[in-house]
């Protein structure tokens, strides 16, 4: 049932796009499987919020169904900016090929109080992602991984059809799929396959009725030996005696076509020349010396580099251009465009680099001798300028000229500037020469002295000094109509280390002149330009080439793709899978650059690059090589999700997270261009050499000849003798036997391809001494196949030492076989076979059966122990199997399955402990016995939950880090599995837990099979167990939370689960002091447990985003009620305790409480019936007595909540003057004494609250000074006295609110009794709060306003903001540019002048604003220390044990309060919908930093802060700051159900105050407004910015 479903779920690829538009997976290159029925999808995810979805599209070329590909044609799928999901857009993918996208959008203008102007439109770069060819011989699947190749060169097969037809059959027999022929088409006058005389027309020397015999050939093949077929595309270069290029020689670079190439040619003319003239100037015309080389080496100079004066194409013609000058500045002709001033007195460098930058022509190419010019007119302007006008009477022809002294001097001037300008003109001549002298010597060394070389002998016609660069065409009928310099065509070749995307023969390139390329001289280099228009003919007979190749071959060979433009490629390529969409593309690429070789790949959709085993030089090389091509570990991590949150079984969709690629190969145990291994290595090592290539999980590929052991590498060019091959006679069976290793060959080639089919693609090398063990298997069913190779190079013998036994751990193995090589190199052996002139023929050989191989079982593991006698050349093969995977249904099934289910009943708080706990939480719900677990080698995990492990393995299981330190952890043992189930164990028999049984269990069985398979898979396992937890636990989270966050995006979900981080039962922490009750805490891990745990002021910043934005409505209330039952002096406490032990000091917790109590009451339904609730209070109302919690006065008293808001109005209003409970060092030993003393009074005159002194801190910026090394003992670091801008602004909006409703008859008090004995209602305060604010805490941008303000001019550190403080101890911190206003802002921006506001906004966007926090203090203050480091105990006053905690780190959430008010400000100038959407991009921009943040954040959360710029803090923790991103992630959500509450809410709050809003929203349209959603709610905005303010 479950695999039947699972069948049927249809398969996405995941391919997510960054913020930018840039694929965001590892390695950045995606390749992706062949098409499938149905047809998978690949689908596209991009936040709503990313930066491309302004006035965005993505652009893809990848075809619909029953379209053809059009490289050029792109779908565009409109990016809408959407604030509420991630955009997926789904392709789903019919043919294979490589296809492109992009991205276009609109640049988010920076942000500017005033109007900015819009950015220009841009587009990314463009990106390629690669699908697989399918392909099917006899109607079975052939992935590219499980190809077995076989390389022919296709002349020396024989005659067609009897000999092909032989060789294909022995071909097939031994278990290959696919034949690669070299090039089939009638050879040029070389006879190489490569270079071909016909590219339309088949050898009609092998195939007699041309195309029909190819047809017939490549049906047999497949039909009748399984063979598909793969041909070489030859795309550079055509054979120099092609028929058609003397038609058509502007198909190649000639000197007509490229111009910059006649330099070359006549140094080529002269070097030929010079070869030819040896013997007459006495030098040696054959070399058998260094020194006879020489002599021809120093005899070029003078014989043919000085005869050809090639320095005449570097320099200028000073004397002709020098004359034009003077002639053009004598006629009074300057160049108006180049009016020179001051060049009197210009240095003589001065004016030759004004004629190089101005006046210099044709520098870009050698289009001709003296072709570099100056311009006369321009040069004639720096004469004047030097001399004045010159006389326009006369010329400087005229000797008899009155004036001819002056014409001198310039002519004589402009030469000197010329001779300087052509300075560095000869040095670059001096330095080619020297590059062309050590070409030719190092060429010619090679050709005829080296031992690898041909040696070539004298130096004669024939064999030329020089390998010409050109071909001549000859002279005829056909050649003669075209202009003589086209018959001149430059060859083709290569060179070394060559910048792959560079033309070699264009224009920008000197490799040509200076002898850089290894030339081909039969082959003539083809010249495509830019576009078919370039080269009509050229591009149109090559692409009827390709479409013959495509018409019959499955797969193309590219030869030397790294040569051919990249452009062409495409087009060709394009035109290719036009006849044939499925086509394997190989090439032979050698860039030198792995990123170069992607580039390639990417854009062509390679299926291969081919690799040769050859290349390796040691037994350690070819283990490298193998590892290489080897694909993922055994036990590699997997990445790939079921959407249903977890249960293979039910899967309706399989999400792939696309794996990190590398490029693939066709790894070839050798080519027709490698040596063999009787030439490089031993002969003996050709079969180890083998089984181990055929074990890799990559395509895998031979040559005809090696088999057979030939004794060294055909020349495909000269070789006449025709192939022979007694696997091609005879039946092939697997086993030993004589004449070459194919036997052997045929079961390799098999297990190769079976393991290619079905998906075997992990693999564990081992190299011991001259031994390589190979392990590959399934990553599923675990079967496998393992190999063990003795290789064989030069210097082995008989073998040097043993392979230690090999231990298999859980696993099985049978013995398929084992063999050894033997091969008789002797010369008589090599002579016999190299005196057959008509067939080549393998060495004599013979392969034998090997016994004495030992099979124990030891403990669950298998121990192989190699016989004694077990020589280089040596091979063994088992099978093998691992027992406890032997199941109907896999363990990767087993371990998805079931979770959903069994996370379903959990609630937010058994989430809490299941997923998160930091030490001391864990510690307190263990009574101390347990703590979060720690990992040898790595260290303590955050958590004890599932988030503490997950945050490790994400980044673990992405890069498949098997090395890593967990992973070593999970081999040795299953205590983190008994970690993990144990502790859920121990706290389901707690009653408020119970739910927790039905997780233990589910992990417990998991766990279970885990522990029974071999040690090397637990970590992968376990992984997959963890992830599926994981991912279930937070899908029961998204369920239990409300609609806002359920259909948000990952952004938010991310920040709505820091609720259930930060909420959970403590036994030292309880809301209540009678029962346990879940609280908050205030972060993590410091502040999570007893009297650090809950914090008045964090909880009441925090809950609105946690709590009332999640729906979590709840947990809100018991905070609420917590609080407002211990209400004392009108203030609640700091600390809360439990109740038991408050400490009132804090000035703000207080509004930050009310201005919570006012959110819940307009954002839960009915959330209003919260105040006429009651509760039990810890202290007895309007009394300042302390008493112990053991006191029977305590909790003796009841209030409504509306009498706790009411009591804590009336005491500030009637002033507060208290000394703190147990005052004293007991309770603070930092504090100085009259620090404990709190002093709060409203000044009447302005409605502000003023309190404090320097000796406390009683605002949220706390830290006080502890240091007695430094003085600082007692002196908070911000004491904030007076009236702090926030305290104001929450004021001002607890008064609008409760005056609205006593107005509605909702609040029974209509105001407050003044410290005077008068009243004074709500609104009255409010108005005069209202009335006095701007005046006391603005700060103009002209000093000539300042006094309109209470301003000491003389303090002013920055203008146009607000004050952080007003009327403190210390004047100048009154001044200081802090991140406080914009809290008054958010909750009552009534107060403050819209465009005062957005100014004073932008200053703090300029100067405050990080990447994640807000620095709490202005860079420019001379207070300003940004990194806090707690630890530091030095003499500095103001760092000293992180005195500066608020002096400059930068805090998150004040980020939060500031993202929002600069919304509401912003909002308030926008009317258009553009203009409303920019507005709401500028925030998500600035929200960048904290989704990086959490998403790579170990806690999963925010931190408290940073240091500067975002750097990392060690003294932060992780704070449920998150509630502010929360509550700002929402405002930013114009679509969000929620919009009303954060974007017209608090407007609303304000009625008392602002009668235009009273006048907007009637009751009948507050009434709707509330209850609006989505474009509703939008439209109403748009009503409130377009009515006015």
């Amino acid at each position: 049932m479950g695999s039947n479903n699972l069948s049927q779920a249809r398969e996405v690829y995941h391919l997510p796009l960054d913020d930018a538009g840039h694929p965001d997976v590892p390695g950045g290159y995606i390749y992706l499987p062949p098409p499938t029925d149905p047809a998978y999808i690949v689908r596209f995810a991009i936040e709503g919020t990313s930066s491309v979805c302004r006035e965005g599209s993505l652009w893809v070329n990848v075809p619909r169904q029953g379209e053809k590909f059009n490289r050029h044609a792109f779908h565009e799928y409109k990016l809408h900016p959407d604030f509420n999901r991630t955009l997926c857009i789904d392709l789903t993918i019919h043919y294979a090929g490589a296809f492109a996208f992009y991205t276009t959008y609109a640049p988010l203008p920076d942000f500017s109080s005033a109007t900015a102007s819009a950015p220009t439109p841009t587009r990314t770069e463009t990106f390629y992602f690669d699908v697989s060819p399918k392909l099917t011989v006899n109607g079975a699947m052939l992935p590219i991984n499980s190809l077995s190749i076989f390389s022919v060169i296709s002349k020396l097969m024989g005659e067609y059809p009897k000999d092909w037809e032989r060789h294909l059959r022995g071909i097939g027999q031994r278990g290959y799929n696919m034949v690669h022929f070299t090039p089939l088409m009638e050879r040029g006058s070389s006879n190489s396959p490569y270079s071909m005389y016909d590219q339309l027309n088949f050898d009609p020397a092998c195939f007699p009725n041309g195309e029909e015999d190819v047809a017939a050939m490549i049906k047999s093949a497949e039909k009748t030996h399984g063979l598909l077929g793969l041909t070489d595309v030859v795309w550079n270069h055509t054979a120099n005696n092609s028929r058609w290029l003397e038609e058509h020689p502007e198909a190649g670079y000639n000197i007509e076509t490229a111009p910059w190439l006649e330099v070359a040619l006549e140094l080529d003319n002269a070097l030929l020349q010079y070869g030819t003239d040896l013997a007459k100037y006495g030098l040696p015309t054959e070399l058998k010396s260094a020194k006879d080389l020489q002599k021809v080496m120093d005899g070029m100079k003078p014989h043919c580099l000085d005869l050809v004066n090639i320095w005449e194409y570097y320099v200028v013609k000073v004397a002709r251009d020098a004359l034009a000058a003077v002639e053009a500045w004598m006629s009074g002709i300057t160049s108006a465009d180049s009016q020179v001033d001051g060049a009197k007195e210009w240095s003589l460098s001065q004016k030759v680099d004004y004629l190089r930058s101005n006046a210099l022509t044709g520098a870009s190419e050698f289009a001709g001798r003296f072709d570099l010019k100056i311009d006369p007119y321009i040069a004639a302007a720096l004469l004047t300028s030097v001399y004045g006008h010159g006389c326009p009477a006369h010329s400087l022809r005229d000797e008899q000229s009155p004036d001819a002294g002056g014409q001198e001097i310039a002519l004589t001037a402009m030469t000197q500037w010329l001779n300087a300008l052509n300075v560095p003109f000869y040095q670059e001549y001096d330095a080619d020469v020297a590059v062309i002298k050590q070409q030719v010597m190092d060429r010619v060394r090679y050709l005829r002295l080296d031992d690898d070389g041909p040696k070539l002998g004298p130096i004669n016609k024939e064999h030329a000094l020089i390998e010409s660069y050109f071909t001549r065409l000859p002279l005829n009928e056909r050649t003669k109509k075209h202009n003589p310099k086209a018959l001149f065509l430059a060859n083709n070749g290569w060179v070394w280390a060559a910048d792959a995307m560079r033309d070699n023969a264009g224009s920008t390139s000197r490799t040509y002149l200076r002898r850089q390329v290894i030339v081909w001289g039969d082959c003539v280099k083809l010249r495509y330009g830019k576009k078919p228009e370039d080269n009509p003919y050229l591009w149109d007979f090559m692409t009827r080439y390709t479409r013959l190749m495509a018409k019959y071959f499955a797969g193309f060979r590219i030869d030397n793709c790294h040569s051919t433009p990249l452009h062409v490629a495409e087009y060709l390529l394009d035109q290719a899978r036009d006849v044939r969409p499925d086509l394997a593309v190989f090439a032979e690429l050698f860039t030198g650059d792995e990123k170069m070789d992607y580039v390639f790949v990417k854009r062509l959709g390679l299926s291969a690059l081919i690799r040769e085993a050859m290349q390796a030089w040691s037994t350690q090389e070819v283990s490298r090589l193998v590892h290489m091509h080897s694909g993922r570990p055994i036990g590699s991590f997997e990445i790939d999700k079921v959407s249903t949150g977890g249960s293979l079984s039910q899967a309706t969709e399989i999400i792939h997270n696309i794996r990190d690629s590398p490029v693939h190969a066709l790894f070839m145990d050798c080519t027709h261009d490698n040596e063999v291994p009787a030439q490089k290595r031993d002969a003996r090592d050709t079969l180890p050499n083998a089984a181990l290539v055929n074990m890799c999980a990559c395509a895998t590929g031979s040559v005809m000849g090696y088999d057979e052991i030939y004794p060294k590498l055909i020349d495909l060019v000269s070789e006449p003798r025709l192939y022979q091959s007694s696997f091609s006679d005879h039946e092939v069976k697997v086993g030993a036997g004589r004449g070459g290793i194919g036997r052997i060959k045929k079961l390799l080639n098999q297990i190769h391809t079976y393991m290619g089919r079905h998906g075997y693609d992990e693999t564990f090398i081992h190299h011991e001494g001259e031994y390589i063990t190979v392990h590959r298997m399934h990553p599923n069913t675990r079967k496998g196949y393992f190999t063990v190779a003795h290789t064989a190079f030069p210097g082995y013998g008989e073998g040097h030492g043993t392979l230690s036994p090999v231990h298999l751990d859980g696993t099985k193995a049978k013995l398929i076989g084992s063999w050894k090589l033997d091969v008789d190199v002797s010369n008589y052996a090599k002579r016999a076979v190299a005196d057959d002139k008509e067939f080549l023929r393998g060495l004599p050989s013979s392969v034998s059966d090997l016994s004495g191989i030992a099979i124990q079982l030891k403990d669950d593991a298998t121990v192989i122990s190699m016989p004694s006698y077990f020589p280089p050349g040596s091979i063994a093969i088992f099978e093998t199997w691992i027992p406890t995977m032997e199941r109907s249904d896999s363990l990767d099934q087993y371990v998805t399955d079931g979770a959903s289910q069994a996370f379903g009943d959990c609630s937010l708080v058994d989430l809490n402990f299941i997923m998160y706990r930091s030490e001391p939480e864990e510690r307190d719900g263990s009574n101390g016995k347990d703590g979060v677990y720690t990992i040898p080698g790595h260290g303590q995990l955050v958590y004890a939950g599932l988030q503490g492990w997950w945050s490790c393995l994400r980044d673990i299981i992405r890069h498949n880090k098997l090395g890593h330190p967990i992973s070593n952890h999970l081999r040795e043992g299953s205590w983190a599995m008994d970690y993990i189930v144990g502790r859920l164990d121990r706290m389901a028999k707690n009653k408020q837990y119970s739910s927790l049984l039905k997780p233990a269990a589910w992990l417990r069985s998991r766990f279970d099979a885990i522990k029974k398979v071999p040690s090397f898979l637990r970590p992968r396992y376990f992984a997959l167990t963890v992830q599926v937890a994981y991912d279930a636990a937070w899908a029961r989270g998204m369920d239990l939370l409300n609609d806002n966050v359920q259909n948000a995006q990952g952004f938010v979900q991310d920040l709505a689960m820091v609720s259930v981080q930060m909420t959970g039962y403590m036994h030292s922490a309880s809301l209540n002091p009678f029962e346990p009750v879940p609280s908050m805490a205030a972060g993590l891990p410091h502040f999570s447990s007893s009297w650090a745990r809950c914090w008045g002021r964090d909880i009441f910043i925090s809950l609105r985003g946690l709590y009332l934005a999640t729906g979590r409505y709840s947990d809100a209330h018991n905070h609420i009620m917590a609080f407002a039952s211990v209400l004392k002096h009108g203030m609640i406490p700091n600390l809360l305790s439990d109740g038991k032990l408050p400490r009132y000091n804090s000035r703000d917790s207080i509004w930050f409480f009310h201005q919570m109590v006012q959110d819940y009451t307009k954002m839960v339904p009915n959330g209003l019936d919260l105040l006429q609730e009651t509760v039990h209070r810890r202290f007895l109302p309007y009394d300042d007595t302390y008493f112990e919690f053991e006191d029977p006065r305590a909790y003796s008293q009841k209030s409504t909540i509306e009498e706790i808001i009411q009591e804590s109005l009336q005491r500030h209003a009637s002033g507060l003057s208290f000394r703190e409970a147990n005052a004293g060092p007991d309770l603070d030993m930092q504090m100085k004494d009259d620090g404990f003393d709190i002093e709060i009074h409203v000044d009447w005159e302005t409605g502000i609250i003023f309190g404090g002194n320097q000796s406390n801190c009683g605002t949220w910026m706390d830290k006080m000074g502890e240091s007695d090394k430094a003085g600082s003992k007692g002196v908070p670091g911000t004491p904030r006295d007076g009236a702090p801008v926030e305290i104001t602004g929450l004021l001002a909006s607890t008064l609008a609110w409760v005056a609205d409703l006593h107005d509605q008859g909702l609040y029974h008090f209509s105001g407050v009794t003044k410290d005077d004995g008068q009243h004074i209602s709500f609104k009255e305060w409010a108005a005069l709060l209202h009335s006095s604010f701007e005046r006391c805490y603005y700060v103009p941008v002209e000093a000539s306003q300042d006094g309109f303000y209470d301003v000491n001019s003389n303090i002013v550190n920055r203008r146009g903001i607000y004050k952080d403080l007003y009327r403190s101890g210390k004047e100048y911190e009154d001044y200081q540019l802090r991140p406080n206003f914009p809290i008054a802002m958010t909750v009552a921006p009534h107060l403050f002048t819209p465009e005062k506001a957005l100014n004073a906004l932008e200053q703090a966007d300029k100067h405050l604003r990080g990447p994640t926090g807000m620095a709490t203090l202005d860079p420019s203050d001379l207070n300003y220390r940004p990194y806090y480091i707690n630890s530091e105990d030095s003499t500095d006053f103001s760092t000293s044990k992180g005195r500066n905690y608020h002096q400059g780190p930068e805090w998150i959430w004040p980020t939060g309060f500031f993202l929002r008010a600069f919304l509401k400000f912003d909002l308030m100038r926008k009317s258009t919908k553009a203009e409303r959407t920019e507005a709401f991009q500028q925030i998500t921009r600035r929200l960048e930093g904290c989704k990086v943040a959490i998403r790579d954040s170990p806690w999963a959360g925010l931190a408290e802060l940073t240091q500067k710029n975002g750097e990392f803090c060690g003294d932060s923790v992780s704070a449920g700051h998150a509630g502010c991103m929360m509550t700002t992630n929402l405002a930013a959500v114009p679509n969000s159900g929620m919009v009303c509450w954060y974007l017209v809410g608090p407007l609303l709050r304000c009625e008392g105050v602002c009668q235009s809003v009273m006048q907007l929203l009637s009751e009948r349209k507050r009434r709707l407004v509330w209850g609006m959603k989505g474009k509703e709610a939008n439209d109403m905005i748009s009503q409130r910015t377009t009515d006015g303010p």
